[in-house]
């Protein structure tokens, strides 16, 4: 059972770290949930509360980081309320509809017709979408850094 419950553990690592690059899957929750696994499969011996606070303001600070940093990106380049929503819709049907690049293709083109909607002049929107670029990659450097540093937390907690 042991194996089992690492080999459980590291797939739901593994997915956390890949949803700090693809938005469709469930990162910091696959990471949050591996705490628990540990636990069930282990023990919750080693979790103090301060385990659980800093975990749980890890995973609050990355579910507002997701939508406020690209936001963030649209707006500092003059984006409308049209193109945060375009940008938005852009992240989730991008990969799906271009599955090699629709995770930059998406959001740029999603702000960009959010923004063209809005009445804006092309090169304004073309300026847009390339800040909901600018947001996205930021946004992924922001999770990856705090994924990885539940993931130290954990192993130092644990071991």
């Amino acid at each position: 059972m042991d194996v089992l419950g690492w080999i459980i553990i590291i797939a739901l690592f593994i997915i956390g770290m890949a949803g700090a690059v693809y938005p469709i899957l469930p990162g910091v929750v696959a990471i949050y949930l591996a705490l628990f696994v540990y636990g069930w499969f282990f023990t919750f011996e080693h979790y103090t509360m301060w385990f659980w606070i800093i975990q749980t303001l890890i995973l609050i600070v990355l579910f507002i980081a997701d939508y406020a940093v690209n936001a963030w990106g649209v707006k500092k380049l003059g984006g409308s309320k049209a193109s945060i929503w375009g940008s938005t819709i852009g992240l989730i049907i991008g990969p799906f509809a271009i599955p090699a690049f629709g995770l930059i293709i998406g959001p740029f083109l999603g702000a960009m017709i959010g923004e063209m909607i809005s009445g804006s002049a092309p090169g304004k929107a073309v300026k847009v979408g390339l800040g909901s670029v600018l947001g996205l990659f930021s946004t992924i450097v922001v999770k990856v850094v705090l994924q990885l540093a539940m993931i130290i937390i954990f192993l130092i907690w644990v071991f």
